[in-house]
């Protein structure tokens, strides 16, 4: 019998003290279970690299350059700042846009909101001098174009 507590017991001390045989171990190179097919094509499939655009980012991209070109802003950056928010908590955000009048704004944007993204930026807003803004893309059957929200 099993009488060492300070180590595991080996397959004959399980099988002697159990009575019965350990089944075979399971495999564990694959999951336990497939994604249902609905919901299979939901989630992304991981993060950007640091410095590339998605495609909501890249037609934002291009609106600012349209807004340079009309003088409507000076400059434009994709991730240029970093801001320290807390402890190993950081919010960078999408564009800084030197506006015409030569204020900074920090514009983050998005095709959804999920409630960490609108947190971090709100906690942004009230620690830093900046202007914050955010832009949503507006569907093309709802006249398309972005909504604004300050912060």
């Amino acid at each position: 019998m099993f009488k060492d507590h300070t180590k595991r017991m080996t397959i004959a001390e399980y099988t002697e003290f159990a009575g019965r045989v350990l089944p075979n171990s399971a495999d564990t190179s694959k999951p336990p279970f497939a994604l249902p097919q609905a919901t299979a094509g939901l989630f992304a499939l991981g993060r950007l690299k640091t410095g590339e655009m998605n495609k909501t980012e890249a037609k934002y991209d291009q609106h600012l350059w349209r807004r340079f070109h009309a003088g409507e802003i000076l400059w434009h950056k994709f991730e240029a700042i970093k801001l320290r928010l807390a402890d190993n908590t950081f919010y960078t955000c999408d564009f800084a846009v030197l506006a015409a009048d030569c204020t900074l704004e920090l514009h983050e944007v998005k095709g959804y909101w999920q409630d960490d993204a609108r947190v971090k930026i709100k906690v942004a807003a009230s620690l830093y001098p900046f202007r914050f803004i955010a832009v949503k893309a507006r569907a093309q059957k709802h006249g398309g174009g972005y909504e604004v929200e300050r912060f």
